[in-house]
């Protein structure tokens, strides 16, 4: 069974389809890359998966359960976490809080509970402390747990929106365009970093992203998109040698 199965999903605005008809099936540990054009609905895909935006028809199955509609801490709940194209920190809080805070999602203590500080509370509150510590010792951003998250260099920023998306213990992490603003050296050590978070935390990783060479480099399977419909999907190889494909996206240089 897949993990997340997107049955016939369309949005549309008024008179406008953004997406039409979108499929997709993403397997447990597989990495599957969304690409086309700039304004080719890859975002509201996204989107749609996460309810940012509810489809105007159409199903999102995730782990086997109808997510279509459920508000989004919910789908949170389930196991679904995402990255932005524009990274969205807490600019005005530390590393450290900006983990803690999607630590929060999992919280069984009660308003009650957290405002006297009582033993359960005390107890999960701890548990989150180690927990994000651990997660930032692991993705090399521990020696910056003080520091102000707006203060960070830009590949360190999206490093520390991936792992607080982690930190929601996700089984399915959508990330948007997570080498947007890298040069070559930064795109190929986001890419071996995002192998290892794969294999370390268990994860099928949905992407959206325009450097090629990262897209064939990493997916098991792409799917492409131009005017909101999918034109083409397969393996890498299938993708490079499709006519619609090279016609519609990648015969576009990315300086374009």
């Amino acid at each position: 069974m897949a993990l997340l199965k997107v049955e016939d999903a369309t949005m549309q605005f008024g008179g406008l389809t953004a997406v039409k008809d979108f499929n997709l099936e993403i397997n447990e540990g597989e990495i599957v890359s969304l690409i086309g054009p700039n304004g080719a609905g890859k975002t509201t895909a996204f989107n749609m998966i996460t309810n940012v935006y509810t489809p105007t028809k159409g199903k999102i199955i995730f782990n086997g359960k109808d997510i279509t509609g459920k508000r989004q801490d919910l789908i949170t709940k389930e196991g679904i976490a995402r990255t932005f194209q524009n990274i969205r920190l807490f600019k005005d809080l530390n590393v450290l809080d900006n983990v803690l805070i999607a630590n929060h999602v999992h919280i069984k203590s009660n308003f009650i509970e957290a405002i006297l500080k009582l033993p359960k509370y005390k107890r999960e509150e701890k548990e989150m402390l180690d927990k994000s510590l651990e997660l930032l010792r692991d993705l090399g951003l521990e020696d910056l747990k003080y520091e102000k998250s707006s203060s960070l260099p830009y590949g360190k920023q999206r490093k520390l929106e991936i792992a607080r998306a982690l930190a929601t213990n996700p089984k399915l992490l959508l990330l948007d365009e997570p080498a947007a603003g890298m040069n070559p050296t930064e795109t190929d050590e986001l890419s071996e970093f995002v192998k290892e978070i794969k294999d370390k935390y268990k994860l099928s990783i949905f992407m959206i992203e325009h450097h090629m060479s990262m897209v064939m480099g990493l997916s098991d399977k792409i799917q492409v998109f131009e005017y909101g419909i999918t034109i083409a999907k397969g393996t890498p190889s299938q993708i490079q040698n499709d006519k619609k494909v090279i016609d519609a996206y990648l015969g576009v240089s990315e300086d374009d």
